[in-house]
């Protein structure tokens, strides 16, 4: 597991260098590593590096881990491959509070952030509390998340439709999700919660494992249950909330990551910074080619919505077929 995890490392490193190399003014490796650690000073390449492409590259590998670690952690908690923050109102929530702050107060960069994070946890703070009859059931959680989600959706679709021009196509841009968008404030507190979320979520894989194996047998084995899945519930949503402020919500890329981190290292191993990589090897070459390879420079939502589509109506078919919908 070791060993496919650094070398899910190794391609997530190449991609974020990469990134800052390619543009209408090409680097070299050498270009940009020097330029990053500050090993000599050029100032037309530091410009363009540190100025110009490093907080992007920063934001598509930081929202692409923090994406790839709440997916894995939901669909382990929740017990189904369809628990995605992006379809139980999760997002939709963020996205509401944020299409809000743009349409109806004119807000800056940074409060259109904070407003998504807050529209995140409240909406997982109601789903989880309609949710709750003696414990929470995984299938009911993704039901009335869905319900919430589309009522939520419901209401965004309301607010652009009332807005006007500017607004409207400043909230569309933000609904479909890149990165880039948000400001050098916003990715610092990203980064310093997934410095301080991720070992938390390494510390609750165990709690998980035991809460995979069923409510019954977790009391059996001395589980504090519901204190547990509080717990990985709230890092999630937190992880997810801080990745959709930044770069707005990404879709697609929880769905994916974690089952493509369980593929990889087996089932036996915990995965969850395997699924970060992998979610940050995702999103950093969904932004390549959403810039760099197709003729009209595009959202990077729009790239992983095209991968994640079809993967999604896969698994619709294969769950149904399998019985492990609900």
């Amino acid at each position: 597991m070791t060993a496919v995890t650094s070398g899910l490392a190794l391609v997530a490193c190449a991609l974020f260098v990469l990134t800052m190399m390619v543009g209408s003014y090409a680097l070299s490796v050498t270009d940009v590593i020097v330029s990053v650690l500050h090993v000599r000073d050029e100032p037309a390449v530091d410009f363009i590096v540190r100025d110009l492409r490093l907080p992007t590259a920063t934001a598509a590998l930081a929202v692409g881990f923090a994406l790839g670690v709440s997916g894995l952690m939901f669909q382990k908690l929740l017990g189904n491959p369809l628990a995605s923050p992006d379809f139980v109102g999760i997002s939709a929530g963020a996205s509401l509070f944020a299409v809000s702050s743009i349409v109806l107060f004119g807000a800056s960069s940074a409060v259109i952030s904070g407003s998504a994070l807050v529209g995140a946890l409240l909406s997982a703070v109601l789903i989880y509390l309609l949710a709750w009859r003696d414990g929470i059931s995984g299938y009911r959680f993704i039901l009335i998340g869905i319900g919430i989600s589309q009522f939520m959706v419901s209401i965004i679709g309301y607010i652009v439709a009332r807005a006007e021009l500017y607004e409207a196509q400043q909230a569309m841009t933000w609904l479909v999700g890149t990165v880039g968008q948000a400001g050098s404030t916003e990715l610092r507190v990203l980064i310093l919660g997934l410095l301080i979320l991720v070992p938390a979520a390494l510390l609750l894989e165990r709690p998980l494992r035991v809460l995979e194996l069923g409510d019954d047998t977790a009391m059996a084995l001395g589980a504090r249950v519901e204190t547990s899945r509080l717990a990985l519930i709230a890092v999630s949503i937190v992880l997810i909330g801080l990745a959709t402020a930044v770069a707005g919500p990404i879709m697609f890329v929880a769905l994916i990551a974690g089952p493509i981190a369980q593929r990889i290292v087996g089932r036996g191993g915990g995965g969850i910074v395997a699924a970060g990589l992998v979610g940050a090897i995702i999103v950093l070459a969904a932004d390549l080619v959403a810039h760099h390879v197709v003729p009209v420079d595009l959202p990077t939502g729009v790239i992983t919505g095209i991968i994640g589509a079809p993967y999604l109506i896969w698994l619709l078919a294969t769950v149904n077929r399998e019985g492990r919908g609900g």
